[in-house]
């Protein structure tokens, strides 16, 4: 209690505190985007229920990892090496999940240019059931929380501060999953777009993996951008409907 105290009155905690949340919230996007594309495969009854679960399996994957912090910092020291490359169990983390990211995007992008066909006509495929969506979130979950948790270290070394800026920034991607997902759904063009910034993210992760860091403010500003020129096309649009 006194070291909670002790940091409450500290101006530079609560700056880290600040910058924390905020860097949260961004490393966040790629996992509510997924999240937010997946769940929309589901039965509409499921699909809140399915954003809530992912997104509490996300705050609980993160907090157990926090718990295991001297176990996480040890991820990045390398293993072996590959042609004079250090690998470490983060890197394999890495292309694991951005090979992960890169699979499933191609495939909802190849189900949303073919879609099945089916006696009553053409629809897209649903994802089979709640349980197989919960799986693939929590696979991305994983790869996510590790990233999040050792980028938080080499910002902070206050695990109160971690805690609280993990939980704010959960609470803000809960609050935004329902709109964002829904936002998604009504225009078709929107989710050809976040699958596209699914396979750069996931492009991302593999590079990163094999040594390659592809800095994360290049890849927010190229969707940004593209976010911005596409909500130019959604407004065109609806003056010309």
């Amino acid at each position: 209690m006194e070291a909670i105290l002790h940091l409450v009155a500290m101006p530079e905690a609560w700056v880290a505190l600040v910058m924390l949340i905020v860097m949260e919230i961004v490393l966040g996007i790629d996992n509510l985007i997924f999240l937010s594309v997946l769940t929309n495969k589901l039965p509409p009854k499921h699909r809140k229920k399915a954003r809530a679960l992912g997104l509490a399996l996300a705050l609980m994957m993160r907090l157990v990892l926090l718990a295991m912090i001297a176990w996480i910092v040890h991820l990045v020291e390398p293993v072996f090496s590959v042609f004079g490359h250090d690998v470490s169990y983060r890197d394999l983390i890495l292309l694991a999940g951005g090979g992960f990211l890169l699979w499933k995007a191609t495939d909802e992008i190849h189900h949303a240019l073919e879609p099945a066909v089916t006696e009553g006509g053409i629809k897209n495929v649903v994802v089979a059931s709640l349980g197989a969506a919960v799986v693939q979130i929590v696979v991305l979950d994983l790869v996510f929380s590790i990233d999040s948790i050792i980028t938080a270290v080499g910002m902070t070394d206050h695990l109160p501060i971690m805690i609280i800026a993990v939980m704010v920034a959960m609470a803000v991607m809960l609050w935004a999953s329902s709109p964002l997902a829904d936002f998604i759904e009504q225009h078709p063009s929107v989710v050809m777009l976040a699958l596209g910034f699914l396979l750069m993210i996931g492009m991302a992760l593999v590079a990163e993996g094999v040594g390659y860091h592809i800095p994360r403010g290049y890849l927010y500003v190229a969707m940004a951008f593209s976010g911005f020129v596409e909500a130019l096309n959604i407004m065109r649009q609806k003056r010309q409907g």
